[in-house]
């Protein structure tokens, strides 16, 4: 966890100067959010070439195995060759989804941690702010769950900040209530409420129903793009989690300050925007066909230089196989 935490330290740097131009956190998750989404196109986009490269070697791979699926040492071999010719490398697609995984955690602590990740102020004043809340009769923050409560504490630093004086600087102070302020979307949302303080029956249910909305439409797309690669299919229960995993973020985003889901809902939707542009400029049809004929192209290269070097020889053995027949003829 403490690499998660360490990348959060440093995207809340661009969390924190987002919210330095617009002053609302909302706009700066947005604005942020966008901003990560644009550094992480290029894996996106290797990832899909990756799947479209197995894609088309799927076919090629079953004959190996039909051909060679008693003879395991023979079957790598061949296998390796096929990866070497086709130009695909069989991890390469792990690698562009566990770094883009790992930056994602990341941006998860920058938003969840806004006072030691985004604001960047020290780790213990914060714990000990969070044990002098908790025991202040009337304003106990912990909201269920203890990954939560520096935003939570944003909520009520106003009115308890004459407590923790003794810990931050006058300058410190500052800095939270201008953050604190800023929680407050298009005059409307308060994205520092918990949607379950409010009920069934509130608007703020918005926010756990849109959170499971944007996440199911995002695993949907992302499903359908990869339908024609038959070594990502989605078996039965994955299927199960593509529908499991957003209701439990939604239970979840129910529990949590909305400044959490807010953050869920703005980056799936980002994400499936950027699925819909995969898959409409990148799908893996038209980038097999590219690939074919770049493999295509490179092999009437290869034959072309194979030809220049032979042809000159042959040229040489010919005319030397004509003199000796002439000298023999006289």
């Amino acid at each position: 966890m403490q690499i998660f935490g360490y990348i959060g330290w440093l995207l809340g740097y661009i969390l924190w100067g987002a919210f330095f131009v617009f002053k609302n956190f909302g706009i700066a998750i947005i604005v942020f959010t966008i901003i990560v989404k644009a550094a992480l196109f290029p894996f996106s986009l290797k990832q899909q070439k990756s799947m479209a490269g197995s894609a088309r070697m799927a076919k090629k791979q079953q004959e190996l195995r039909e051909k060679y699926g008693n003879n395991r040492q023979k079957l790598q071999e061949e296998m390796n060759k096929l990866y070497e010719k086709e130009g695909v490398k069989p991890m390469g697609g792990c690698l562009t989804t566990i770094i883009p995984m790992i930056i994602l955690l990341g941006i998860f602590y920058a938003v969840a941690y806004p006072l030691t990740n985004t604001l960047h102020i020290d780790g213990a004043k914060v714990t000990e702010a969070l044990t002098l809340a908790n025991s202040i009769p009337g304003y106990t923050h912990t909201v269920g769950n203890a990954t939560y409560q520096e935003v939570s504490l944003l909520r009520i630093f106003p009115q308890i900040q004459g407590y923790l004086t003794d810990i931050f600087s006058a300058g410190e102070i500052a800095s939270i209530n201008e953050f604190a302020g800023g929680f407050n979307l298009f005059g409307i949302v308060d994205l520092l409420a918990v949607p379950s303080q409010f009920g069934f029956w509130s608007w703020y249910l918005l926010f756990p129903v849109l959170c499971f909305v944007s996440n199911v439409g995002s695993s949907f797309i992302m499903q359908k793009m990869n339908s024609q690669n038959q070594a990502m299919q989605q078996q039965g229960c994955m299927k199960a989690v593509i529908y499991l995993l957003p209701l439990f973020s939604a239970w979840i985003a129910f529990n949590v300050p909305a400044a959490m889901s807010f953050y869920w809902i703005i980056s799936a939707l980002l994400s499936l925007v950027q699925s819909i542009i995969i898959s409409k400029v990148f799908s893996p049809a038209h980038m097999t066909a590219n690939a074919e004929a770049r493999h295509a192209a490179l092999m009437f290269e290869q034959e072309a230089r194979i030809q220049a070097v032979y042809a000159p020889r042959k040229t040489a053995h010919n005319d030397a196989s004509g003199a000796a027949r002439k000298k023999k003829k006289k």
